[in-house]
């Protein structure tokens, strides 16, 4: 098949089922990760696998895209007013994810997998580790879509963006501290200061990235004459892909940086409010349709079946540390009722940088024994996420009372 046919089917499929989706009150991105399900090769066998495997281009430049975007809602003065609420609650559910899932891993992984030449500190304790790490992180993107597509506006969406963005930091953290303790348990090694510092060394890499291109995109928005929304458009595609492109060459985190780079131009840039608004007009449907329809065609279907007894804790205890971290850190805080009851929400949909931090465990010769369990699992739970995400999180911004109302299909 030719590869601009099957881009064309993926994105009118994506966004034929996105439009039904709206028309049964369904977030427009369920509709974009079933239309990915239903052009997966593994079930219809009408998209080439092959083509499948080389679509990492376009979905690199649409996660750019939407963690540029996310980046661009922690405009300072805004999160300022929600400030406290959005620290404490981000420590509060990503470590408490990582504690739930870790510790219920611990206790029944070895009632579900044959003990026989297996050992806690050689199999169960790394195991639990790495798949606790890969609990943190949210898919803001999911919750982005939802928000502009309902215009949802007020403190629990806000805190969730903020919460959703900041806590793929405190995810990169734990991954990088799990990879260095699950490595010192498989092989018995000693951990080093350099490995122990080397997650921090990555943020401050992607922020430093992420600063230096937000602020010559900054830069060229005052001294490029031609201010037309096609010269604007350039330059924000042009410096996205080279931000998201360098932070990869250096072997920093590349959502990270993109996300920064974001931040930078909403709170820095003169143009702030056109860039952000011709995002959202000209740009920001097409990417949700390629990178969730795409995202949803790479998933295995045979991994659920394998691994269900995992997904599951996985599923299940994770989202019991969102909803109670939601709520320590929003009481802490003194956040709103609100803000404590239905912030949780917002946090379930996952996917993109855990598939990422699993897929680079897979490289480790160290982890051999357990990398597929972890990639499995992952990829599992990210089928169910993506789609039951969208709902949960459409679901608590309503009874928020900031959807105002559902708006007719556009």
């Amino acid at each position: 098949m030719e590869p601009i046919l099957t881009i064309g089917i993926i994105i009118f499929s994506g966004f034929v089922a996105g439009e039904l989706c709206t028309t049964i009150r369904l977030p427009k991105v369920t509709g974009y990760i079933l239309a990915g399900l239903i052009l997966n090769p593994e079930l219809t066998h009408f998209i080439p696998a092959s083509f499948v495997e080389h679509t990492s281009l376009v979905t690199n430049i649409a996660i750019s895209f939407i963690t540029f975007s996310v980046g661009g809602t922690l405009f300072f003065p805004k999160v300022r007013s929600l400030g406290k609420s959005i620290i404490f609650i981000t420590l509060c559910e990503a470590e408490l994810a990582f504690l739930c899932v870790g510790t219920f891993f611990l206790i029944l992984a070895p009632l579900l997998v044959p003990m026989a030449g297996l050992t806690y500190a050689g199999y169960f304790i790394p195991l639990a580790l790495l798949l606790a790490a890969l609990a943190a992180p949210t898919d803001p993107s999911a919750t982005l879509a939802i928000m502009h597509q309902y215009q949802a506006r007020g403190p629990v969406t806000s805190t969730i963006m903020g919460v959703a963005a900041f806590d793929d930091i405190l995810g990169i953290i734990n991954y990088s501290l799990a990879v260095s303790i699950a490595s010192f348990c498989m092989l018995n090694k000693s951990l080093e200061i350099y490995t122990l510092a080397q997650p921090f060394i990555n943020i401050l890499g992607s922020v430093v990235g992420g600063c230096i291109f937000g602020l010559f995109l900054n830069f060229l928005t005052k001294i490029v004459k031609r201010e037309t929304e096609g010269v604007l458009i350039t330059l924000i595609i042009g410096l996205l892909s080279l931000c998201y492109g360098v932070a990869g060459l250096l072997g920093v985190d590349e959502l990270l940086s993109t996300m920064t780079m974001g931040i930078v131009v909403v709170n820095y840039n003169i143009k702030k409010e056109e860039i952000f608004r011709l995002l959202e007009r000209y740009t920001e449907e097409l990417i949700f349709v390629l990178f969730f329809t795409i995202s949803a065609m790479h998933l295995d279907f045979s991994v659920m079946a394998a691994n269900y007894p995992f997904i599951l804790i996985f599923i299940v205890f994770r989202a019991v540390g969102k909803f109670s971290g939601a709520i320590v850190g929003g009481k802490l805080s003194k956040s709103s009722v609100a803000v404590q009851k239905y912030t949780g929400g917002g946090l379930i949909p996952q996917g993109g940088i855990v598939i990422g931090l699993a897929l680079i465990l897979k490289q480790q010769p160290a982890f051999a024994s357990i990398a597929d369990i972890v990639l499995n699992v992952i990829i599992g739970t990210t089928i169910i996420h993506e789609i039951i995400g969208p709902i949960v999180s459409k679901f608590a911004l309503e009874k928020s009372g900031e959807i105002a109302k559902v708006p007719h299909s556009h």
